[in-house]
């Protein structure tokens, strides 16, 4: 056990809430085999374009791409005051061939931000993973449930039925607009390339003699090695750091939607219609050993909060940047892109677990309709009333004196809903057949229809792109 870790600070997005697949992404380990790729990257492409590097470096490089001594790059560290510099040194003591030539004409930004940029992209693909299978599922509740009726709410006041697959169906559309988003800053994602100090690659352009093209074959060789289709024509020292705005928005993004769902399910639970799953030895209380607790869209509400506020700290550092770059921006992107990922990455799988594990109570649905339903039924009635030959106008304050009695009955006195009574008593309604105007199917329009087509236009094409993902299971850690 390590006795250590429990002595000492450690984020709860760490030892608590993001995937082990996530945290790995921003890992120490992660980002400095990274660099090292990009070293190696780089040296590779700069002797094709005529560089004197041997086979024999490029072999050494290769060689030691994962195996970082991070306690061998802190002592160089604490020397230098300079974190690439640490980890040239480091790698330059064991691929000894190699440590003139590895960083040959770059900046520290060459491989800060070019590594940032292919984490953040791997970890974009692995959200779009977790958002696919949340659509997947979404889209097959609401299927099973698009007939099933129920009361929709404005205002949280009763309002005309929708039904249950349909709701879903709106929550599924949230989320497909966050996978648009994050498609799009994928496809968008341009890499730094190999820039130089300040952007000008004026470096490099006196390594090939004054050869400009080579500069620019240079910096598409390496980001096509990289992966990258796209490289940014210009920079500062940096990209810019719009990039991160933009990522850590569509993030903020996915909070606001993830927010959304499991507020309903908080208030569905409440009203004991939908709940989140609950496994047999959870315990919901403490104290009150009978609750259920929606623990786990409560958890996915408070981190949703976190993740949207995230989304502020690099639209500042965007602003703040002076110039072709300072430093500022440094430590706050180490925070908060890095959280803003693990956080996204904690609520997507808590909402994929309780997406998959929706439980129904249908009769409890029907009996919270059948409540609520005579008062919307109430201008069928008229309007059958009216055709049968009756006057509209008389009818309709009949109808309006009888709902207010029968309000009174509800609210004041705690009473069931007697206004359907109070109507077949009254002698202006004998001509209607007020049972037959209740079926709540009659008040829910084309809900099942619009799923039905919603599920067909919008989630088919989410479930073809993502075949191969799709089957994931959300797994809550606690």
């Amino acid at each position: 056990m390590d006795t250590e870790r429990h002595r000492t600070y450690v984020s709860p997005l760490e030892g608590r809430y993001a995937s082990r697949e996530m945290r790995e992404l921003f890992s120490a380990q992660r980002k400095h085999s990274t660099w090292r790729r990009l070293w190696l990257a780089l040296a590779q492409c700069q002797k094709e374009l005529g560089l004197g590097i041997t086979d024999e470096q490029l072999r050494q490089m290769a060689q030691h791409l994962d195996d970082v001594d991070f306690a061998r790059a802190d002592q160089y560290e604490r020397k230098l005051r300079h974190d690439v510099m640490a980890h040239i040194h480091a790698f330059g003591d064991v691929a000894p061939a190699a440590r003139a030539i590895i960083h040959l004409g770059a900046t520290s930004q060459y491989v800060n931000d070019n590594a940032d940029l292919i984490i953040m992209r791997e970890a974009m693909g692995l959200l779009a993973g977790y958002l696919a299978n949340i659509i997947d599922a979404l889209a097959g509740f609401a299927q099973r449930h698009r007939e099933l009726p129920c009361l929709a709410f404005t205002h949280f006041q009763a309002a005309q039925l929708t039904t249950v697959g349909k709701r879903a169906a709106l929550w599924a559309a949230d989320f497909i607009r966050d996978l648009d988003d994050i498609e799009y800053r994928l496809e968008r994602l341009e890499f730094r390339g190999v820039k130089g100090t300040t952007g000008t690659q004026a470096s490099f352009l006196a390594l090939f003699g004054g050869d400009h093209e080579k500069c620019r074959r240079l910096d598409r060789m390496v980001a096509h090695q990289m992966g990258f289709e796209r490289v940014c024509c210009v920079t500062g020292q940096t990209y810019s750091r719009k990039v991160d705005a933009e990522i850590a928005q569509a993030l903020a993004g996915i909070g606001a939607s993830v927010h959304k769902f499991a507020n309903d399910i908080r208030l569905l639970a409440h009203r004991k219609e939908i709940e989140e799953p609950f496994e047999k030895e959870q315990v919901g209380s403490s104290a009150m050993a009978y609750k259920r607790n929606p623990m786990r869209c409560e958890r996915a509400t408070a981190l949703a909060r976190f993740l949207m506020d995230l989304s502020a700290s690099p639209l500042h550092t965007a602003a703040e940047q002076w110039l072709e770059r300072t430093l500022d921006d440094s430590a706050n992107k180490r925070l908060a892109m890095s959280e803003a990922f693990l956080t996204a990455d904690a609520v997507l799988r808590i909402v994929l677990n309780v997406a998959q594990g929706l439980v129904v109570y249908p009769a409890t649905i029907q009996a919270g309709v059948m409540a609520e339903l005579p008062f919307m039924a109430t201008e069928n009635v008229l309007m059958a009333a009216v055709q049968a030959g009756g006057d509209r106008q008389d009818l309709h304050e009949r109808i309006r004196v009888h709902s207010q009695a029968a309000a009174e009955q509800v609210k004041a006195f705690g009473r069931p809903n007697d206004l359907l009574d109070r109507l077949k008593n009254d002698a202006a309604f004998d001509v209607v057949d007020i049972d037959a105007l209740l079926d709540p199917r009659a008040f829910v329009g084309r809900a099942p229809e619009q799923v039905d087509e919603f599920i067909a236009e919008e989630v088919a094409p989410v479930r073809k792109r993502y075949a191969h993902l799709l089957g994931q299971t959300g797994e809550v850690n606690v």
